[in-house]
């Protein structure tokens, strides 16, 4: 099997949507697909479909196909879905409380095990049946759960002294939704940057140029 470190991000980056495509053909009862069937559903070429899976030693038969289940299963192994790693959130606001109420971090790697807010108005209320923590909690709550990862929504201008705090807590993995550079002053931190805004305008660009699919 090829060492994990000399897989391009670009694979990486296409194994949850293969997760989540097979997780939907496993609710619809399908047992066994082709790459060519997968190709067509999701929009890349069988060859591409087989490169990304022989990265990981393949798991298909020539002429028979993928087990569905089989290969859900070993894609979200690869993923590390099972590990709950322990997550934190910042930030209570708008966009704090939807990722909080709506996303399913167990079904995605991580338990989410504290969220925290500045405001007065928001500590003590609760979201999805977790108390929101004042700020100034963090060193104690850090040191006693030893969270792995902190999710960031809260505005750009007020990252920098936070993530100083989390990274003398240990907590190098960061979900970043507040468009500050983590990774330029960390250089040993995993980040994975969320710029809603850019997602916008890549939509109106392609709207606007209705030939370039």
């Amino acid at each position: 099997m090829p060492r994990r470190e000399n897989i391009s991000m670009s694979v990486i980056r296409r194994l949850p949507r293969y997760y989540r495509f097979l997780t939907h053909l496993k609710q619809k009862g399908v047992t066994r697909i082709s790459s060519t069937e997968l190709s067509v559903k999701l929009g890349l070429t069988a060859s591409q479909i087989r490169q990304d899976l022989n990265c990981f030693g393949g798991f298909g038969q020539q002429g028979y196909g993928y087990i569905v289940d089989q290969l859900c299963d070993e894609i979200g192994n690869i993923l590390g879905l099972s590990n709950e790693y322990k997550a934190i959130l910042i930030g209570a606001g708008n966009l704090g409380r939807a990722i909080a109420s709506h996303m399913s971090f167990d079904d995605e790697g991580f338990r989410l095990v504290g969220i925290f807010d500045s405001s007065p108005s928001k500590t003590g209320t609760r979201i999805n049946g977790q108390i929101v923590r004042d700020t100034v909690e963090l060193e104690d709550f850090c040191q006693k759960e030893q969270p792995t990862m902190a999710v960031l929504c809260i505005p750009r201008d007020g990252v920098h002294t936070v993530i100083e705090r989390l990274y003398n807590l240990g907590v190098r993995n960061y979900w970043n939704f507040s468009h500050y550079d983590i990774a330029m002053k960390y250089d040993d931190t995993v980040v994975e940057n969320v710029h809603l805004n850019d997602s916008l305008m890549t939509l109106c660009y392609r709207i606007s140029n209705p030939s370039q699919k």
